[in-house]
């Protein structure tokens, strides 16, 4: 399906991942970049060997050694590749059953030195086995 370029209203734009024919502007395209981000493992964008995050490897940690590294890897990596958004605090919760893990970002969108108010989105990291 192909994407109609003249209703897209903002120069933050990307295809809506899982939608064909979809696309997010604006906060909608970075909080998606954002979860792309922390979703892709090092190493597995073999045109970019450092893109994504490593909070993978603190899944089966517990939660007094994992959460504390999760959070790092976290900041690193948003502060790496998505220059849009100014990250301010992360928390880290355990699933009840330890099946995943959501990360809630608070951040502000980064509008050359200005920033703006913050900003909160949930990503859910699940186990991969």
């Amino acid at each position: 399906m192909s994407i109609d370029v003249t209703a897209i209203t903002s120069a933050d734009w990307s295809r809506k991942v899982g939608e064909l024919g979809e696309v997010v502007e604006q906060i909608a395209d970075i909080e998606q970049a954002m979860g792309i981000i922390l979703s892709t493992p090092k190493g597995s964008d073999p045109h970019r060997p450092e893109f994504g995050c490593d909070v993978w490897q603190y899944l089966d940690h517990p939660g007094n050694t994992g959460i504390p590294g999760m959070i790092r890897e976290a900041t690193d990596a948003l502060s790496d590749w998505e220059p849009r958004a100014e990250v301010t605090n992360i928390t880290a919760a355990f699933a009840g059953d330890g099946s995943h893990v959501t990360l809630t970002v608070t951040w502000a969108l980064r509008l050359g030195s200005i920033l703006t108010q913050a900003l909160r989105s949930a990503y859910r990291l699940e186990r991969t086995a």
